[in-house]
């Protein structure tokens, strides 16, 4: 999401693509000197020039103008261009040869994608700082609100009166009047789903690892909270339960742990997008993991590996005020660290967290996913390279003991599998290096 190469600077199209979509989501690095699809380094004949070229391609093609910062470094006897372009406050940014409408582009996974009319609207929302379920809905009352609803929700916790209302801003003022905001009608509205039909959950079990054929289905049209519990139910009814047996008692143990599926569906829930026209939430069920997919990416300006971290960017302040109220939401950014840890304990692989389309999907995956650590040689070049210094083909041979070509085979299998990163000026290089993968 955050790193493009490109064998030079003669295509400016591209590159404006590039440089525009990482300002709009979570900035990135442009890599020139780099083959796109081979990642060949071959570097470029004429840094300085090429690093001019960025510069006036940015000012000229860009609208609102940014500023990248760009250093020419020495890689393996070749020179690079890097380009380093940082989240921008003015989205959104676009191609001025093509206008707003149509020129501006935002990063989903490794691909620039021409931002529709939802994303730009967003993208204008993040720019005044505003959040969707924030705007007022003019045109509504209180009494579109089913207060005694909320009250309920607030039962155990406080008594719900209109100034808490206005503080979670479920109200909010306009003009003269109190109306409801978007993520008050989310929550509390009394016609939910007239106004957004896709503020539901579509639940279904499949037989099988694929969506050939299903054998269970729900959806799940009540408010949140409601909707939340819905959805914990089914999961419970629709995923396997083992057996541990302690001494003369029987346990039950469940598929996935109770604590990840109940964080990714509040997740799912607090983060949709619900600007969004036929989006609901979907979560599916195999024999061997749970998907559960919401709409809209990730907030701009965060990353998967900044979320991983426990970095958190709310999506929609009304519902997540609402939720952290009635402890559904314990910290912000705490959520994805317990999913990964309650999936440890359990042995199972950690979550698996994708953007793709206009949508973000996490994986949990069952016991039958759990990953392995490679054993044999595999294992021990891993072990050896975790120092983190780049060796070659030569070197973890005579390290280990063993020939060149048994070197050369398991260290292709780990380059395919992600676990070790092969470096060179091409496949063929005979000076290529490899090193591990940072965890």
């Amino acid at each position: 999401k955050t790193l493009e190469f490109k064998r030079d600077a003669s295509s400016s199209g591209p590159i404006l693509r590039t440089l525009s979509a990482f300002s709009n989501t979570a900035g990135g690095t442009l890599l020139l000197g780099v083959r796109d699809r081979t990642r060949e380094v071959v570097g470029v004949a004429d840094p300085l020039e090429v690093e001019e070229q960025i510069m006036s391609i940015a000012a000229d093609g860009i609208r609102p103008q940014i500023l990248p910062e760009v250093e020419i470094v020495s890689v393996r006897k070749v020179s690079l261009v890097v380009v380093t372009v940082f989240p921008g406050p003015r989205r959104p940014y676009y191609l001025a040869s093509q206008g707003r409408d149509a020129g501006s582009f935002v990063r989903v996974g490794s691909t620039n994608r021409r931002a529709s009319a939802e994303l730009l609207a967003e993208l204008e929302r993040t720019s005044r700082n505003v959040a969707f379920d924030e705007e007022p809905m003019t045109r509504l009352t209180v009494e579109d609100l089913d207060l005694d609803l909320a009250r309920a929700r607030f039962a155990n916790r406080k008594k719900l009166g209109a100034r808490d209302l206005l503080a979670l801003n479920v109200l909010t003022r306009h003009g003269r009047h109190q109306v409801p905001t978007v993520g008050g009608v989310v929550l509390f509205g009394r016609d939910r789903l007239q106004h957004f039909p896709d503020a539901r959950i579509r639940l279904a079990r499949f037989a099988g690892t694929d969506r050939a054929r299903i054998t269970d289905r729900i959806e799940a049209e009540t408010d949140p909270v409601q909707a939340i519990e819905e959805a914990l139910a089914f999961l419970r009814r629709s995923t396997a339960l083992g057996m541990a047996v302690e001494g003369a008692r029987r346990r039950d143990l469940p598929q996935y742990p109770p604590v990840a599926l109940r964080e990714a569906v509040i997740n799912a829930v607090a983060h949709a997008d619900y600007s969004q026209v036929g989006s609901p939430i979907r979560i599916a069920v195999f024999d061997d993991r749970v998907e559960i997919e919401s709409p809209g990416l990730l907030p701009f300006g965060l990353t998967i590996e900044e979320m991983q971290r426990g970095v958190s960017k709310l999506r929609n302040r009304v519902i997540g005020r609402v939720f952290h109220e009635l402890g559904l939401i314990e910290q912000w950014g705490s959520g994805i660290r317990r999913m990964s840890e309650a999936c440890a304990e359990m042995g199972l692989s950690a979550p698996t967290f994708e953007e793709f389309g206009t949508c973000f999907r996490v994986t949990l995956h069952s016991r039958a996913q759990r990953a392995h650590s490679p054993g044999g040689t595999a294992g021990s070049i891993l072990e050896l390279l975790k120092d983190g210094v780049e060796r070659s083909t030569a070197k973890i041979a005579a390290a280990l003991g063993v020939t060149p070509r048994t070197t050369r085979t398991h260290l292709k299998r780990l380059v395919e599998a992600g676990l070790v990163v092969e470096i060179g000026r091409s496949k063929s290089d005979p000076t290529k290096v490899y090193r591990v993968v940072a965890s």
